[in-house]
């Protein structure tokens, strides 16, 4: 039987607000434990909690970001369950009016454009930490992150692959990031996803029974968990057994997914308003001030990147993937002109990109500055430089040896060899050289003319103009 695979995904995004969603305790990460824990998130008796106006203005950016709905009135509920790391007993979160309703997501997988539908974004407080490592035999709780913001962007179960999932995820991440509502760090748990995965026979329109996931907080360990449970459920089911609707929890040392409860529905929890919360309400004029104030998004740049710079859409998609690429593409741009933009982009997207991943930096931390970056462009363009050539400017401004452009070129020796005469002198010594070669591409062996290129090159020592020598060389070759 052909399986499809049906996922939801649940994101968790701490906000960056510097107090907590209720209380005016620091949100700061790696304080020594309970060092940022108040009397509110202890829950301690008469306490009341109050709402922070900035994590509200953040669920606002978001709903316009994404087209959503964002609630003129939405409500505080009380989520009730026992954990240990959850002092009050119940957690504060929005449940029936939340405030971000609907909206999309979409991305680029592969040449295809997706999208996946928002069912709500809600606000709530996060739960404390359970500490299990430097206790023999017992646990400890450290509540530093007890009331901490969170907005939870619930999708519908629209995404058909593991692969698919984690696209989404990152384009989610891109966002929140480039809003600056979130700052994305998966390691510190700023953006964790759970994922709702179920399987049923190809062409069914019957959900299957779902099990969530906990707490995914790399794109990794998201695609083999999502891997992992799908096959797991489609094994039990082809062994005549039934999916039990369960919480599991994923173990990358062993990449499996482990039951650890039963899986509550919404009833479970007895959701009832916050009696200690007013009705949440947002004015129109405040929506309109934060629309006059957000940046422009990634989506719209990438429309802009294609029908004005001319960029491919993967180009575009591509470099809005972080805000510090982008905003080192247009800090380059600016310097070496729209005309510029394709090579610009294939140069970053290229030996940048790699360069960067292989010393772990970011943009920001890139030894070449956007200015020197478009010199170098120019200097391809122009003809001064060819790729290889190019590579090897790249290299020594990369190492720190120079600091301008020009000056590398002329310390490395690497002007490009643009007089045709000069050219001219030296195919015709490799034509004189090669007899053989020559005889059999003009038999119709296409490959000799790319040995004898090589060769012009070599003579040349990388620096003629390869185009050039293309040209010359046909000319010659076809008399």
């Amino acid at each position: 039987m052909q399986w499809e695979i049906v996922v939801g995904l649940e994101t968790h995004t701490q906000l960056t607000t510097e107090s907590k969603i209720f209380s005016g305790a620091s949100t700061a990460f790696g304080a020594e434990p309970n060092a940022q824990a108040c009397a509110v998130d202890l829950a301690l008796p008469g306490v009341l909690p109050v709402m922070n106006k900035a994590a509200v203005q953040r669920a606002i950016q978001f709903g316009l970001a994404v087209g959503a709905k964002v609630a003129e009135h939405s409500v505080f509920a009380r989520k009730n369950y026992f954990y240990p790391d959850l002092p009050k007993g119940y957690q504060i979160s929005q449940f029936e009016i939340p405030v971000v309703q609907g909206g999309s997501v979409s991305f680029l997988l592969g040449d295809q454009m997706k999208t996946v539908r928002l069912v709500r974004a809600h606000l709530e407080e996060d739960a404390g930490k359970s500490l299990h490592e430097d206790f023999a035999g017992q646990s400890g709780i450290d509540l530093n992150r007890a009331g901490t913001p969170l907005l939870e962007i619930v999708t519908e179960p629209d995404m058909r692959s593991a692969e698919e999932a984690v696209a989404y995820a990152k384009t989610l991440h891109t966002l929140v990031t480039w809003l600056g509502i979130c700052d994305g760090n998966m390691q510190e748990g700023s953006f964790r996803c759970d994922a709702n995965v179920s399987v049923r026979p190809k062409g069914e329109s019957k959900l299957g029974t779902r099990c969530e996931i906990k707490n995914l907080n790399s794109f990794k360990f998201l695609q083999a968990a999502i891997l992992y449970e799908a096959q797991r459920q489609i094994e039990i089911i082809e062994d005549g057994g039934v999916i039990k609707q369960e919480t599991r929890l994923y173990d990358p040392d062993r990449n499996e997914t482990r039951s650890m409860r039963s899986k509550e529905d919404s009833e479970d929890y007895r959701y009832f308003p916050d009696p200690d919360l007013p009705l949440l309400v947002i004015s129109p004029q405040w929506v309109e001030q934060v629309r006059a104030e957000m940046p422009e998004l990634p989506g719209q740049k990438q429309a802009r990147y294609t029908a004005e710079l001319g960029l491919s859409e993967y180009d575009a998609v591509t470099l809005t993937a972080s805000r510090a690429m982008t905003d080192y593409f247009e800090a380059a741009l600016a310097v070496a002109g729209n005309d510029k933009a394709k090579p610009l982009a294939n140069w970053l997207l290229g030996e940048f990109s790699a360069s960067l991943n292989r010393d772990d930096k970011t943009p920001a931390e890139s030894p070449i500055v956007p200015a020197l970056m478009a010199a170098l462009v120019r200097r391809v363009v122009d003809g001064t430089l060819n790729n290889k050539t190019a590579k090897v400017v790249f290299a020594a401004l990369w190492e720190g040896k120079y600091s301008d452009v020009d000056a590398c070129i002329k310390g490395e020796g690497l002007e490009q060899i643009s007089d045709s005469g000069a050219v001219e002198k030296m195919i015709d010594d490799v034509l004189a050289a090669h007899l053989g070669p020559v005889a059999e591409y003009k038999a119709g062996k296409e490959a000799s003319f790319n040995f004898l290129v090589g060769q012009i090159m070599r003579a040349a020592r990388g620096k003629a103009n390869p185009a050039q020598v293309n040209e010359i060389l046909k000319a010659k070759l076809s008399t």
